[in-house]
């Protein structure tokens, strides 16, 4: 069998894993690059769009395409909602001190995990895509006759996996858009060049923090909701996104979002080539000796800046 098929499909996957990793991972750096806070209950919050995920469509019933965009709506807005009242309550009284909120945000890792296992329960559940089409991985092959497509049997992809690519560019492309394009955007980098500045001009930086502490949350949910009829729905499935989030975020650099999404396509193309050819886990391997070749070479990641 010729290896262009399989490469083709490795990279197909390599492009789903990419394209979640680059919202949950745009999430995490958008938090740090604004309010200069790890927040390492990133990955709960993307378990939480899950679960909200799984809820809206068991009780939605009817097409499974019906509870799935209600969910698309619902779980980032409620998972944003739930991030905004944790950044209002607690690490507003901390003063958003970076050491303290990372022990805070862990405190919030076991509250959110331990509610969930409380009233989900243990169980990995599916979300029924909303359409599953399968299509198969064309080849082109020098023969007798020339150049022909075949169609290498057992090789295909999803319509659904294709529809997860495009709504994670469309959204990213909307992120940068609000960043670069709005009031907004322009109120969120004036702050997080300079919060005292920023005050000085009657900015209200800590309503823009809790925004962006709910932005980041919103668009993990978000990323999970598009993951979860490829995956399952499971109280302990924060984990993986989030180091890989960190992973993605240092390579790219802390606070870039062009930075963060070039890393993420390169650790997504790269784990799902790996994974397919060799394992998963030399694939996960590989991602951490990256970060060290780069902390060792470019501290500031690849993007960032010197300083952040």
């Amino acid at each position: 069998m010729e290896l262009g098929p399989y490469l083709i499909l490795a990279s197909l996957e390599g492009a789903v894993t990419a394209a979640v990793l680059a919202l949950t991972a745009v999430g995490l750096s958008l938090v740090f690059g604004v309010m200069r806070v790890v927040n390492i209950a990133h990955g709960e919050f993307f378990m939480l769009g899950a679960v909200i995920a799984w809820w809206v469509a068991h009780i939605t019933g009817g097409h499974p395409a019906i509870g799935f965009a209600l969910a698309l709506i619902v779980a980032p807005v409620l998972v944003g909602v739930i991030a905004v009242a944790a950044d209002m309550t607690i690490l507003k009284r901390l003063d958003y001190d970076p050491e303290r909120t990372i022990v805070a945000t862990i405190g919030l890792l076991y509250i959110i995990q331990q509610l969930t296992l409380m009233t989900y329960g243990p169980e990995a559940r599916p979300v029924e895509a909303p359409f599953n089409t399968r299509l198969a991985i064309p080849w082109f092959k020098n023969g007798e006759d020339g150049w022909q497509m075949i169609w290498p049997w057992g090789l295909g992809t999803t319509s659904y996996k294709l529809a997860v690519i495009g709504a994670a560019v469309t959204v990213l492309l909307g992120v940068w858009a609000l960043m670069k394009r709005t009031r907004i955007g322009l109120v969120m980098r004036a702050t997080q060049a300079d919060r005292e500045m920023a005050l000085a001009f009657g900015i209200p930086v800590e309503r823009v923090y809790a925004m962006v502490f709910g932005l980041g949350a919103a668009l993990a949910a978000l990323a999970a909701v598009l993951i979860v009829p490829i995956q399952q729905a499971h109280y302990l499935m924060g984990g993986d996104p989030l180091l890989l989030s960190f992973i993605v975020v240092i390579i790219g650099g802390l606070g870039s979002l062009p930075g963060t999404v070039l890393a993420a396509v390169l650790i997504g193309l790269s784990d799902g080539i790996i994974s397919v050819f060799f394992s998963p886990t030399l694939a996960k391997i590989l991602a951490t000796l990256l970060v060290g070749l780069v902390l060792v070479f470019r501290p500031q990641g690849l993007l960032g800046k010197r300083g952040v």
